[in-house]
C-alpha cells in the first residue's frame, strides 16, 4: 500500500536517513519554497519546544544540579534525540522529566512560551495550537498552577504581538495523573477560554495507562465547550483510538497512525470526520515506525482521512514544520497537491469558531495565491 517512489535511503538508521533527506536533493529543490508556505501546526508541545541556548543560560544562571558541566555539547543529548540512540517510546518520554528541572522562574517560563511562538512564526507557521502541562511547569519550584498559566499566556500574547502568527492554547493532562490535579487543570482551562485556551489534551504513556479515572474530567470539559484532543494509537493499539472517540469524546486524535491496522477504526474516523494530528519525525523517535518509507501517513491520506502534519516536539526531535512537509514528500512520496490538501485539513481541523476558521482560511488562501505555483507547477497550484 505504501508508495516506494521516494528518495533512495538506507534502512539501517531512521535518524541518519532523516538527516540525509533533510540535506538531500529534494531539500535543495524544495526547502525555500516550503519555508515560505503559510502553515498550520495543531500538535506542538511547549515543553518540547525549548531552545538549547535558553536551557544553557538557565542551567548556568541557576546552577542546576545536572551532574555535568553545562555546555552545548553536554546539554544537547539531554534535550535532543541523537542518531546513535535507539528509537524508544519510554526513552522519548523520559526527556520531559529532565526538562522539568529548567522551569526555574517566572522569567524562564514566560521566555520559553515567547520563544516557542517566535520559532514557529519564523518557520512560516501562521496558526499554532500550543499545548502545555501546567502541572509540569509548576512542579520544579512549587509554583501555583494559576501563576504558571498566566506566565505562559503573557509570553504567548507578547509573541503574537511581535510576529505574524495566531496562537491558541491547549492544556495537557498526563495519563496516570492524580484525578484531583486533572480536575484543577480542566477548571483552569475553562476559566481561561476568553484568553485563548481552546482545548484539553490527554497525553503521556498510552501503553501503560488508560483514561480510567480521568473520564469524568474530559466529559465535563467537553460539556463546558472545550475541544478535546487525545494522544492515541501512536505506540498503543487501534483500540485506544476507538476509546478516545467513543468514550472520551475526542474531537481530534494525536498521532493515531496505528488506525491503519484496523478497518473498523478507519471506518469510525472516516464516518465521524475525526482529524489525525500526524507528527512523522516524532513517530520515528518513539519507535512507532521504522522509517519514513514505512510511515502510514500516505495510506491514511489516500483512504480519505483528515490527516494533518505537525511537529509535536520540535526541539527534542530537532525538526521544523518545513522539515515535516519535506519528509512527507521526499520520504513518503506525497506530491505538492497532496501537501496543499493536508494544509487545508489543518485549517478545517483547527479548534476555532466557524467565523475564526473562515478568517484563517481566507488569510492562508490569499497568501498562497500570492506565492503562486510550486517549483515546476503552474500558478493554479493553490489550495482547493
Amino acid at each position: 500500500m505504501i508508495r516506494r517512489d521516494v528518495e533512495n535511503v538506507e534502512l539501517r538508521s531512521p535518524e541518519r536517513d532523516r538527516m540525509r533527506l533533510r540535506h538531500g536533493p529534494a531539500a535543495r529543490a524544495w526547502r525555500a519554497w516550503l519555508q515560505r508556505l503559510p502553515k498550520v501546526d495543531l500538535h506542538r508541545h511547549l515543553e518540547g519546544s525549548l531552545r538549547l541556548s535558553t536551557l544553557l543560560e538557565i542551567a548556568r544562571r541557576h546552577k542546576l544540579p545536572l551532574g555535568l558541566d553545562p555546555t552545548p555539547a553536554t546539554l544537547e543529548p539531554l534535550l535532543r534525540v541523537t542518531a546513535s540512540e535507539p528509537a524508544d517510546f519510554q526513552r522519548f518520554l523520559a526527556r520531559f522529566q529532565i526538562l522539568r528541572r529548567f522551569y526555574t522562574s517566572e522569567e524562564a517560563i514566560r521566555r520559553m512560551a515567547y520563544e516557542a511562538v517566535a520559532d514557529a512564526a519564523a518557520d512560516g507557521v501562521r496558526y499554532l495550537e500550543l499545548r502545555f502541562n501546567p502541572a509540569a511547569l509548576a512542579q520544579a519550584q512549587g509554583f501555583r498552577l494559576e501563576e504558571v498559566t498566566e506566565w505562559v499566556l503573557e509570553g504567548v500574547r507578547r509573541a503574537e504581538g511581535d510576529f505574524d502568527i495566531i496562537v491558541r492554547l491547549i492544556m495537557t493532562i498526563i495519563r496516570g495523573e492524580d484525578p484531583e490535579m486533572a480536575w484543577r487543570i480542566a477548571r483552569l482551562a475553562v476559566a481561561h477560554r476568553r484568553d485563548g485556551v481552546v482545548g484539553l489534551d490527554l497525553a503521556g504513556d498510552e501503553a501503560r495507562y488508560g483514561p480510567g479515572p480521568l473520564l469524568p474530567v474530559f466529559r465535563w470539559a467537553r460539556e463546558q465547550g472545550l475541544f478535546l484532543t487525545v494522544h492515541a494509537g501512536e505506540v498503543g493499539p487501534p483500540a485506544n483510538i476507538r476509546q478516545a472517540i467513543l468514550v472520551l469524546g475526542a474531537h481530534r486524535i494525536g498521532h493515531g497512525i496505528q488506525a491503519v491496522h484496523d478497518v473498523q477504526v478507519l471506518r469510525l474516523l472516516h464516518e465521524r470526520g475525526i482529524p489525525l494530528e500526524v507528527c512523522p519525525t516524532s513517530n520515528l523517535h518513539t519507535g512507532a515506525v521504522a522509517g519514513f518509507h514505512r510511515h502510514p501517513l500516505p495510506d491514511l491520506y489516500r483512504l480519505g482521512l483528515k490527516v494533518t502534519l505537525n511537529t509535536d516536539d520540535p526541539s527534542i526531535s530537532d525538526t521544523t514544520l518545513t522539515d515535516e512537509y519535506l519528509f512527507a514528500m521526499a520520504g513518503m512520496g506525497l506530491q505538492w497537491p497532496d501537501l496543499l490538501r493536508i494544509l487545508e485539513n489543518g485549517i478545517e481541523a483547527a479548534f476555532l469558531s466557524p467565523e475564526e476558521r473562515q478568517f484563517l482560511a481566507r488569510r492562508l488562501h490569499h497568501e498562497l495565491r500570492a506565492l503562486g505555483g510550486a517549483p515546476g507547477e503552474g500558478p493554479e497550484a493553490s489550495l482547493p
